[in-house]
């Protein structure tokens, strides 16, 4: 089985000095249960249709299952995913024993809001928790991307 074991936080602090990489997503989604999300995603002129499953009583682990599909049929997609289409620019910071935090700039109606992703190995997996990451929100779900579509940050 395909899955994902994450934990975010929002972000408190200057981390961008520490990127190694980032680059701009534009995100939308053909489905927002919470069951079977169905994201479409444009990164750097590649696109990705993605399937997300519900996570877990502790919010960390889900079911994840990801492809890589041509730019023109993520685009085409795009046309029919519900309001809102997401817009980032995603920072890769690396973290302790070869893990990386993915942080999360938003733009447009969520704009102001900044999260800190880490995909962990098991759910127990240490990693130094740097002096920028800030409350963690892990399983809460007005932070997921899927319900940022539907009720975005600048509406909170």
């Amino acid at each position: 089985m395909n899955k994902e074991i994450e934990r975010k936080f929002l972000v408190s602090g200057d981390f961008k000095k520490h990127a190694i990489k980032s680059y701009k997503i534009s995100q939308g989604f053909l489905s927002t249960v919470p069951e079977r999300t169905v994201r479409i995603r444009i990164r750097d002129r590649q696109g990705f249709i993605t399937v997300k499953g519900i996570g877990n009583a502790s919010g960390t682990t889900r079911f994840e299952w990801e492809k890589e599909i041509p730019v023109n049929e993520a685009e085409n997609l795009m046309l029919l995913c519900e309001p809102t289409i997401i817009e980032k620019t995603r920072h890769i910071v690396p973290a302790n024993n070869k893990l990386f935090f993915e942080v999360d700039e938003f733009f447009g109606e969520n704009k102001g809001l900044i999260i800190a992703e880490i995909e962990l190995p098991h759910e127990n997996t240490d990693f130094i928790k740097p002096s920028w990451l800030g409350k963690e929100v892990t399983g809460q779900l007005q932070y997921y991307n899927a319900s940022l579509a539907k009720k975005p940050f600048s509406n909170w």
